[in-house]
């Protein structure tokens, strides 16, 4: 193929800038080295674990719970991206989410509230533990490794506190139908027009797939509006179209795995809604500026009139919602409080912001690779379990891959 010179009307950068076909699509690659590296990974490990285990890794029973398993975590990265980016971590998360869960729990029990109230009540107690992790970082100047890790013991000890060390079943609750309220949220899926099957088209999730899809391409054309409006390069439109087909097509192809199973989960709709709020909060409002010019540079932003401490006290905060969120998820999943909730989760959600992009030097990640990220480290423990690998290599193989993903966010900023 011979190298097409594209004009200023169709890449924006301004008039008479010529740039060549070949230059185009490797200005692309370079910059999104790490999505498409990310994908050919995730793909690299569905292969392998499908070839290992017989082709059961890819049953669409298999996947659709793949999904659901994945929620929690990609809920618990969305606000770990944040974070890392802002120059901070977290190492509370995990703890911090099964304490939520546990308290939702006995809200539900113990209190007989209802199931509406107990997950206000859980989400205002994240909101509080929030504002106390915020509060000792932003204006008392304590490290947030250092705050977030002594949360991590002191609320693993209070969830065996307030559990009395037991497993506390959902059934528990004085009404049945109450329960089952509480479990939806993490247990059942949309509901459809007519009746339906597994192998039969769920259809109302047919049309939140399309949904999804109108809305990818409705916003992604009108970014490409925007960068040719203020003249920034972008790939011609042929391109551009040939990129909307393979992303709605792969879009698609992971909505039929639960359209055609038993529909898509609720968990999955809410993590899908929390990812588009916050990816807008992170790149279209001052407040995600903000948090970007923090990480980058923490002295230029105090010079450039940023409130650094404030903007941490409601990151720390948003933070603490995502938590009891995910905390009320993976209780109504697992239709249970236990002690062991979350253990570890913190390790997941690290690894997947910085798998998904996030540098731990801060300054930069996206919401939409920590998802893809939590994809990948659920995908590994999907797969190891099916082959029925020893717990001692799970970990090991976990490690390595986080060690790796850091090492390859260093050797890529060192190369920039």
């Amino acid at each position: 193929m011979t190298d097409k010179v594209e004009t200023a009307s169709n890449t924006g950068q301004g008039a008479g800038v010529p740039v060549s076909f070949k230059d185009i699509v490797a200005r692309s690659f370079k910059q999104n080295i790490r999505q498409y590296t990310m994908m050919f990974a995730l793909l690299t490990i569905w292969v392998t674990f499908s070839v290992l285990t017989e082709f059961i890794f890819l049953t669409p029973r298999n996947l659709s719970n793949l999904f659901v398993q994945t929620a929690t975590t990609a809920i618990l990265a969305i606000g770990m991206v944040l974070i890392i980016v802002a120059g901070h971590i977290d190492l509370s998360v995990g703890s911090t989410m099964g304490f939520c869960g546990a308290m939702g729990a006995i809200f539900l029990i113990k209190g007989g509230w209802s199931p509406t109230v107990s997950v206000a009540a859980t989400l205002v107690i994240g909101l509080l533990i929030g504002a106390w992790h915020g509060y000792w970082v932003a204006y008392r100047g304590v490290p947030a490794f250092i705050v977030s890790l002594a949360s991590m013991l002191g609320f693993r000890g209070a969830i065996i506190g307030i559990t009395g060390g037991q497993t506390l079943g959902l059934e528990m609750a004085d009404s049945s139908a109450t329960a089952d309220a509480f479990k939806a949220v993490g247990q059942n899926y949309l509901p459809t027009f007519r009746a339906s099957a597994e192998g039969q088209l769920h259809d109302t999730s047919l049309y939140f797939a399309l949904a999804v899809m109108v809305l990818f391409i409705f916003f992604d054309l009108r970014k490409r509006k925007a960068r040719v409006q203020y003249g920034f390069p972008v790939l011609p439109l042929y391109l551009q179209t040939l990129r909307l087909i393979a992303i709605c097509a792969l879009i698609g192809l992971a909505f039929s795995i639960m359209i055609f199973y038993m529909g898509i989960p609720y968990c999955i709709v809410l993590t899908l809604v929390l990812t588009a709020i916050f990816s807008f909060l992170a790149n279209n409002t001052t407040f995600g500026r903000h948090v970007y010019a923090i990480g980058g540079n923490a002295d230029a932003a105090k010079l450039s009139g940023i409130n650094i401490a404030r903007k941490t006290m409601m990151l720390f905060m948003l933070m603490g919602v995502l938590v009891a969120i995910a905390g009320t998820v993976y209780t109504a999943r697992l239709n249970a409080a236990t002690t062991s909730a979350g253990q570890n989760a913190e390790l997941d959600a690290i690894a997947s912001a910085v798998i998904g992009g996030t540098s731990l030097m801060g300054g930069e990640g996206t919401i939409l690779g920590a998802i893809i990220g939590a994809l990948v480290m659920t995908s590994l423990d999907n797969g190891m379990s099916l082959m029925n690998m020893d717990i001692t290599y799970q970990y090991i193989i976990k490690g390595l891959i986080l060690l790796f993903a850091v090492w390859v966010d260093i050797a890529t900023r060192k190369k920039s």
